[in-house]
């Protein structure tokens, strides 16, 4: 009995310094992650100043840079989503910060600093490993957080996590305009050639110094202990559970609570009962194929529209006064990164923390529905009567657009950006919540490469207009393809995605007891839960 009671003791838990501690050590992951992602666009314009100079990056070479480090978030998902169900969360965790933070280092100590084609492939390989760290760190965090959270805030817990990823993009702009700011002023009456070495360095400073927030928090990811409902629901070890809880957290003991409540047989553990099944198997698909057939399917949509979004918000909008004839290395990354950090702060950052508030008290579907529909809506206003925005190449940005499509990014993250991340931790039972979850998120980064790629080469320039803006008609198009995958996130979140809000997680393991229960026996749901009384703060 001991183990569904201290599962339903954390179930009802009051919200303790620990969760809190969860948040900052988790997110710390997330925001390392979104750092690394997105400051990517301005250190490819500082590369293609240093190492291309007139011939500028090519729509191949940037296909390969913005998707390489999405294929390794994508393996990254499914392996080590699978070992964080086989090993243990706690096992491969600290396995994917270390990941993270040796290949950003890696990135920076790119070999070579002449020959471009060197500094490319090296920087390629270490990317795509980058992406196997930030992709394994997903399903761990999000999986981890949800079986230390009680029900009642779950949501807002993930979310909390999940929202660390504002801070990241913030931060990641923040240190590309600090750092292309101190060097140009340092360069200032140096040669040529002495410029080019420093702005060699420039680019590798801004990506290894994101690894440094994620590199203070190892110390504590590997003292966290595993989850109690990992150890008692997959490894059968509720005593053990037990422990690791009391370690952390203030809840009553089991066994102090046993005799208050009528005694009866505990259920056999679900790794051996009778109607235990594989992943994959008929079954699974029967009882589980829907739930993540719309986690993958909303989470690859949603990621088709967010990638694109951010990767348009460096080809469309120009905040500079500045013609571009007239930039340097420095100015081209700096205004790229000061419309990131402009973005992020209006949109990206309240609609990250919208969701934080509201996950618990609207629940997971409204929100999602919400968010697609809006971005639905401002992908078509804007995609429609495009030519206003910008009729030929050298026209001034309309602020109103500015504006409008700020709201893209508040809705993506008050909406399905984040809840993508949060309902595959919810779904699934203990032994397939990370494979799952990982499932569902490399189906995700499957979008993103399909999204941002598909736009380079969509909005591909003409060789006479290289430091203009992508085609008119093309952007056009591209906003009303994107506003037509939005409805499409809203029709599979409406017909397939269930409500998880104030659902407990054990609800999951249900299908697992209730048919192998001998006759007389009672099922899951039948198990008493102690009450709040029950709980120490």
């Amino acid at each position: 009995m001991a183990a569904p009671r201290v599962l339903s003791a954390l179930d009802v838990a009051r919200i303790q310094l620990y969760h809190f501690k969860a948040i900052i050590i988790a997110g710390m992951s997330l925001f390392t992650d979104a750092y690394d992602l997105f400051c990517i666009a301005p250190v490819l314009k500082m590369l293609g100043e240093i190492y291309y100079h007139e011939d500028s990056i090519g729509t191949p070479i940037l296909s390969i840079f913005y998707a390489i480090a999405l294929l390794g978030a994508a393996l990254g998902q499914l392996i080590v989503g699978y070992l964080g169900d086989r090993l243990g969360r706690r096992r491969v965790y600290g396995l994917c910060l270390l990941i993270m933070v040796l290949s950003s280092f890696g990135c920076g100590f790119s070999v070579c600093t002449s020959r471009r084609s060197c500094v490319m492939a090296s920087l390629g390989f270490f990317r795509f490993i980058l992406g196997l760290g930030i992709g394994g760190d997903y399903p761990l965090s999000a999986t981890i957080m949800s079986e230390f959270a009680n029900k009642k805030t779950r949501g807002t817990f993930i979310s909390a996590v999940f929202s660390m990823q504002g801070l990241g993009i913030l931060m990641s702009s923040t240190v590309t305009m600090a750092v292309c700011s101190a060097f140009k002023t340092a360069g200032e009456g140096s040669s040529e050639k002495t410029r080019a070495a420093e702005a060699d360095i420039a680019w590798r400073l801004i990506l290894m110094i994101g690894s440094i927030p994620a590199a203070l928090t190892f110390y504590w990811r590997m003292r966290m202990p595993e989850t109690a409902r990992y150890t008692a629901l997959v490894e059968n070890d509720a005593i053990k559970a037990e422990k690791d809880m009391q370690k952390v957290m203030s809840i009553s003991k089991p066994s102090e609570i046993e005799e208050d409540l009528p005694h009866q047989p505990p259920p056999p553990p679900s790794s051996t009962s009778s109607c235990s099944y594989k992943l994959f198997s008929r079954r699974f698909f029967s009882l589980h194929g829907r739930d993540l057939f719309a986690a993958s399917a909303n989470w690859f949509l949603v990621d088709v529209v967010f990638y694109t979004s951010n990767l348009l918000l460096s080809q469309i909008l120009n905040l500079s006064n500045k013609p571009t004839s007239s930039t340097n290395v420095y100015d081209t990354a700096f205004e790229v990164a000061k419309v990131a950090a402009i973005v992020a702060v209006c949109s990206t950052i309240p609609g990250y923390w919208f969701t934080v508030y509201f996950i618990d008290r609207v629940g997971r579907v409204k929100i999602q529905i919400m968010g697609f529909f809006c971005m639905a809506v401002v992908y078509l206003v804007a995609g429609i009567p495009y030519s206003w925005y910008q009729s030929d190449y050298n026209k001034r940005n309309n602020k109103g657009f500015v504006i409008m499509y700020g709201f893209i990014f508040f809705f993506s993250n008050f909406g399905p950006n984040t809840t993508t991340f949060i309902i595959p931790a919810e779904l699934f039972p203990a032994r397939f919540r990370s494979t799952c979850h990982g499932i569902s998120g490399a189906v995700g980064k499957l979008g993103a490469i399909v999204g941002t790629v598909g736009f380079l080469w969509g909005t591909k320039r003409d060789e006479e207009h290289k430091d203009a803006f992508p085609d008119v008609k093309r952007v056009r198009i591209a906003f009303l393809i994107l506003g037509g995958v939005c409805i499409a996130g809203v029709l599979v979140t409406y017909f397939f995605t269930r409500e998880t809000m104030g659902r407990s997680l054990e609800e999951n393991e249900e299908d697992d007891i209730c048919t192998s229960s001998a006759p007389g026996s009672p099922s899951a749901s039948e198990f008493p839960s102690v009450t709040t009384q029950s709980i120490v703060f």
